[in-house]
């Protein structure tokens, strides 16, 4: 009889972790809501964090570097470059060795200079350039303290995120908002580092679900349900905590759209209760549970107990180019006129982010956008820049089940929303605001499973 096994364990290697706080000066421009009045914000709701993991198979390798940050989106394609090209620069390591990601949080600075006529848009340039010199310092920290750790991981679950896609027959759209008729993904993935005297390092939270608790009434400065979630786990673990946001296009919060930051909080510790409950479900680090034994008592009893594994110490990186086909879209210069004459603020702010959408993405109709696949060890993690559904992660997960994988949106980019093809039919945001034709998302998932099955070598 083959021994059947529970698999946490994932890499053996060289891991390091370090932490910078960047809580932009108040003053900064940070109207991220078309509905909203106040341009700047009046105060802080809780810090900004940016969290760095690097990951080596040996100190004399080059890294694999993620970061982690407490900051929205990118409107121009311009700025994420710019921040990125001076990381690698400054760090020596292929494109291909680094994820920037971002939480997504919808109560953070802006991070677009063509901003800079706005009240506080003077100051986005300057936290810019800081955000890339405590990036790079805080890389340069993690490697410094880099130690022999282990990569485990366990998949955990966590209701915050219901389905945000709520139709208004009555109306013929697609608003954004709660549905309760209509199931969500509610899978979380829980990464733990542990050093070589089993104390946990670092808690890597791999979760799907819009952080956009609060909105246009909120006048803090906010990491949004992130900030304490990772209040909680930190102060159980003791280890610091990286938030990565899965593939969310349609997942958020039930209660929403607040200015009541203790919504936020309660949100926060939901997904933070179940961050330790999956945690306490990890096994011993480089163990294994597996089958030992038939014990005969009133029934036959199947023993199970822990066994020493071999961990995986082999690390790949690889970064693909996908060309997405983009929808018949009116040219820059078009919607510039447009926006110039709308005095209607809703209708402004979309004309403004399309804008700023075509001016990234030019006036062609494709564009090409890139795909981090990372393997380490037993496990893949997927980062893309732009808002896919969540059925992007699903299909991923079902296909390479019961390897752990951690799919990321907002990384290293951002253009819009990747929907299924059978949503380009309804009249709703995702599907108006994004640049992508219909069947990009479903493009994104078989040029993925074709990059995994690369880099795992199999058919």
């Amino acid at each position: 009889m083959k021994a059947r096994k529970t698999k946490n364990g994932a890499f053996s290697g060289i891991i390091g972790v370090a932490r910078r706080d960047i809580t932009p000066p108040l003053g900064i421009f940070s109207r991220n809501w078309g509905a909203g009045i106040d341009d700047v914000a009046k105060g802080y709701h809780r810090s900004l964090c940016l969290t760095c993991i690097t990951f080596q198979s040996q100190l004399e390798e080059m890294p694999l570097v993620m970061i982690g940050a407490d900051l929205g989106w990118w409107k121009q394609a311009s700025d994420e470059y710019d921040l990125r090209r001076g990381i690698l620069h400054a760090i020596d390591i292929p494109e291909a060795n680094l994820m920037v990601c971002l939480s997504h949080t919808h109560a953070g600075p802006s991070l677009s200079t063509a901003d800079v006529e706005k009240p506080g848009g003077d100051l986005i340039a300057p936290y810019l350039a800081e955000l890339q010199a405590k990036a790079i310092d805080a890389i340069r920290e993690a490697l410094r303290a880099a130690e022999p750790a282990d990569l485990a991981w366990r998949y955990g679950t966590c209701d915050l995120a219901t389905n945000r896609d709520l139709p208004l027959p009555e109306d013929e759209r697609v608003v954004v908002g709660f549905n309760p008729e209509s199931e969500a993904d509610n899978t979380l993935l829980v990464g733990r580092v542990t050093d070589s005297q089993g104390i946990i390092k670092a808690s890597i939270v791999n979760y799907a679900c819009h952080p956009t608790t609060l909105a246009w009434e909120n006048q803090m400065i906010s990491p949004d349900y992130i900030g304490a979630m990772r209040e909680l786990v930190e102060d159980r673990t003791g280890g610091v905590v990286l938030f990565l946001q899965g593939a969310s296009g349609e997942l958020a919060p039930a209660e929403q759209y607040v200015g009541d930051t203790n919504v936020a909080d309660a949100h926060g510790r939901r997904l933070g209760y179940a961050v330790l409950a999956t945690l306490e479900g990890m096994g011993r680090p480089s163990e294994d549970l597996g089958f030992s034994h038939v014990v005969e008592s009133g029934a036959s009893l199947a023993v199970w107990k822990y066994q020493p594994c071999k961990l995986d110490m082999h690390l790949t990186a690889t970064l693909k180019q996908i060309t997405f086909p983009l929808k018949d879209l009116p040219s820059f210069s078009a919607v510039h006129a447009a926006w110039s004459r709308c005095e209607e603020p809703a209708q402004k702010e979309r004309l403004w982010r399309k804008m700023t959408i075509r001016k990234s993405i030019g006036d062609g109709d494709s564009f090409s956008m890139g795909l981090w696949v990372w393997k380490l060890g037993n496990s893949v993690l997927v980062g893309q820049p732009n808002e896919a559904y969540s059925f992007f992660q699903q299909s991923i997960r079902e296909t390479f089940a019961p390897l752990p994988v951690s799919v990321i949106n907002i990384v290293n980019g951002y253009a819009g929303y990747l929907p299924p093809k059978e949503k380009y039919t309804e009249d709703m945001y995702p599907v108006w605001q994004t640049p992508f034709a219909e069947g990009s998302l479903e493009l994104l998932v078989r040029e993925t499973v074709d990059a995994i099955k690369q880099i795992l070598k199999v058919n």
